[in-house]
């Protein structure tokens, strides 16, 4: 068996095992509807090597509970965009690495929920993990949450890289201690990816990508990350090391929102 085979059939397991625990521009528009336009697909059905690790269907995220618009944990990109995650996931193969999504199409329900929950000042269960040190009320000046999100649009998606052979990630408890996202990485929740100086979806400026604290081998991470995507047409987003785009933007004035579920694809290959 090859390098590569022997990548792809330890990805494929730790895949597996992870989909069951798991299982503004002024003219922009929300468009609304049962399905996806024809140019959405499940990334599954691009590649199924990819490790999918959705975090917004389940509670631990920076809310504490399910978001809106999440009825099955499924990675949902623009055609174009999915195409390219394969392009650079085939070379990080190559090198004994995986990528691993935590969000990808992000319907505008979702996104009105984390405005909901911002202006709840009171909801802070989650607030030790994801913004120990931001005030909650700053939130939006800050710029953590907004009211549309380019997520919306599907061709932006939220990543990390993951040594081979990867190992599924602990599951998470409701009502755990927990760690603060910037903590060492053996303090904070366990993640089977390689160590990015923060933990996602961390509300704290340690997670902007150049960050100067940010050094040695955290520093070569995310710079090894930002370098694979972008040899394949992806842009950074400097404030967050997990989030990219891809361009150009098949919808960059459309906002959508159907559900992420398997129904809003079916079909597609």
């Amino acid at each position: 068996m090859t390098r590569l085979s022997s990548a792809v059939r330890s990805l494929a397991v730790a895949a597996a095992t992870l989909f069951a625990c798991t299982a503004v521009s002024p003219t922009a528009q929300a468009r609304t509807g049962p399905g996806a336009p024809g140019d959405f697909v499940a990334l599954r059905a691009v590649d199924p090597t990819i490790i999918q690790e959705m975090r917004y269907p389940y509670p631990h995220n920076f809310m504490g509970e399910p978001v809106d618009g999440y009825d099955q944990p499924l990675c949902i990109l623009t055609r174009p965009a999915a195409q390219a995650l394969h392009r650079a996931q085939t070379k990080l193969l190559r090198q004994g690495y995986s990528l691993k999504v935590y969000d990808c199409y992000r319907p505008q329900r979702a996104v009105d929920h984390f405005v909901r929950w911002a202006k709840d000042l009171d909801d802070e269960k989650m607030k030790a993990e994801f913004y120990p040190r931001v005030d909650k009320s700053r939130l939006f000046a800050d710029g953590y949450i907004a009211e549309k999100s380019g997520h919306s649009r599907g061709s932006t998606m939220d990543l990390t890289r993951v040594k081979l052979p990867a190992l599924p990630t602990r599951p998470y408890r409701p009502g755990q201690p927990l760690a603060p996202c910037y903590a060492p990485k053996d303090q904070r929740f366990p993640d089977n990816s390689i160590d990015m100086g923060t933990g996602f979806d961390c509300f704290d400026t340690l997670a902007h990508t150049d960050d100067p604290r940010i050094k040695g081998v955290q520093r070569a991470h995310r710079d090894q990350l930002r370098d694979a995507l972008g040899a394949v047409g992806f842009v950074n987003l400097p404030e967050e090391w997990w989030h990219f785009t891809y361009q150009p933007e098949t919808y960059p004035d459309s906002y959508f929102d159907f559900p992420v579920a398997w129904r809003s694809v079916a079909g597609r290959h």
